[in-house]
């Protein structure tokens, strides 16, 4: 009786198969796995999309297979596939409540975990990529050119500029199960996922 489940198990991997979704991006033919989270549907992979401006992780074109590729803030505002936009910090806000909020004075924040891919990060700071968001640590470049963090850090641009010129992203950290908002020059190089309402995104 025990290898009669044997079927049941493929029909089942068969059905979750089915349920994945994607989206080709007609500039390029890139395709991406995207995720419904809450009332948003996301990118759950960084996007690649190649720009006159854009570099890869580190300066290696074989990382952006990997990684996608890394922005300046003015590009990510216009870079997303027709249809598809930057998240501004209202969205990442969600994200974060999505993931299990960000409640850092009890000690119990858990929305980067959650949010981060399962493999990929350093000394154990590997996610549980509860959500299907599928965050990967692709560092940063600064204005400057030196890249930093891969491995360790992911940076995701926000479309929301604060009041000094600088502008907000979504950080995730390695050492930490938590997510946050923080601010930096527009001139740095950081990833991009690009989302939809929900309902819009068939």
């Amino acid at each position: 009786m025990r290898y009669a489940t044997l079927p049941i198990l493929l029909l089942f991997a068969a059905l979750l198969s089915a349920c994945s979704e994607s989206f080709t991006d007609p500039r390029d033919g890139q395709s991406y796995d995207i995720v419904k989270i809450g009332s948003l549907t996301w990118f759950a992979e960084n996007l690649n999309f190649a720009t006159g401006g854009s570099v890869c992780p580190e300066g290696d074109n074989r990382n952006c297979d990997k990684y996608g590729r890394l922005y300046t803030w003015d590009d990510a505002q216009v870079v997303c596939p027709e249809g598809w936009s930057l998240p501004d910090s209202a969205d990442f806000a969600l994200l974060i409540m999505e993931a299990g909020g960000a409640d850092f004075s009890s000690g119990m924040a858990v929305a980067g975990e959650k949010l981060k891919s399962t493999s990929g990060w350093f000394k154990k700071g590997n996610g549980t990529d509860a959500l299907g968001f599928n965050a990967l640590p692709a560092g940063y470049r600064g204005a400057e050119g030196a890249y930093d963090g891969i491995g360790g850090y992911a940076y995701f641009w926000s479309a929301v500029a604060t009041p000094d010129d600088l502008a907000y992203y979504l950080f995730l950290d390695f050492s930490s199960k938590a997510a946050g908002m923080n601010a930096f020059p527009k001139g740095d190089y950081r990833s991009v996922r690009c989302i939809k309402a929900a309902q819009a995104a068939q």
